[in-house]
């Protein structure tokens, strides 16, 4: 799939799925998805007064969660290139009246932001569909501040025996009918199935954000390995 089509596609599927998203992602993940992110949160250790971006940020869930622990004196971006996306989570913004978050339209190959300017940048369940992963990982360490942390929260591939297995199966025939059941949706929701399949795995990954120049690179794997998190960290500057 060239890069063009790719991006094409991603686009439509969430573009269509947007008000289904959230109700399928907690089907998808066996509702453990919400689980992760808090333990992710803990290791990152966010504080109040901090910055962050979360970049691909879907309906917002992240996002919100990173406004709840930088507190009104911090400031937090949501990024996504889906409008329906970011319109589920600017009305969950407002229902729960926070005003130190935006919500900005953007593409995560070419962040509309300057070097050094956040304390954390997250992406989740994200990075599986842009183009090419490495430039995501670039740009957002550009954009991270020295001694602040790059953040990735994606599907990966188990590494249970058996696991493995069960889930390209369900990935493959059990979540399409999912989507055509709840979201009418099974032609995009096997576009999932395809994403996770082609993602790379944690040890991958791992190489990638020292390839992208993040240092101290912590991993670990969630549910049999079906998820992972990567976090790294920006070199401060001598």
């Amino acid at each position: 799939m060239n890069q063009q089509t790719k991006e094409e596609r991603v686009h439509h599927v969430f573009e269509k799925i947007y008000n289904r998203y959230d109700v399928m992602n907690s089907i998808i993940s066996f509702q453990r998805h919400k689980a992760w992110r808090k333990d992710v949160m803990k290791r990152m250790d966010v504080r109040q007064g901090d910055s962050a971006l979360d970049v691909c940020c879907g309906t917002g869930d992240w996002s919100l969660s990173l406004a709840d622990a930088v507190g009104a004196a911090g400031k937090v971006v949501g990024l996504d290139f889906s409008k329906n996306m970011l319109s589920v989570g600017r009305a969950k913004q407002q229902e729960q009246g926070i005003d130190h978050l935006e919500f900005v339209h953007g593409n995560a190959m070419e962040l509309p932001f300057d070097d050094d300017s956040f304390d954390f940048v997250t992406i989740g369940f994200g990075l599986r569909n842009v183009p090419d992963y490495m430039q995501v990982l670039k740009e957002m360490t550009r954009v991270v501040k020295p001694g602040g942390k790059v953040v990735c929260l994606e599907t990966s591939q188990p590494t249970a025996i058996g696991f493995r297995q069960v889930y390209y199966f369900y990935f493959r025939f059990i979540m399409p009918l999912f989507g055509r059941m709840f979201a009418k949706s099974y032609e995009e929701y096997s576009w999932l199935h395809e994403s996770a399949k082609d993602f790379p795995g944690k040890q991958e990954l791992w190489t990638m954000f020292l390839e992208a120049g993040l240092t101290n690179v912590q991993m670990k794997g969630y549910t049999g390995g079906v998820a992972a998190m990567h976090m790294g960290e920006k070199p401060s500057q001598t």
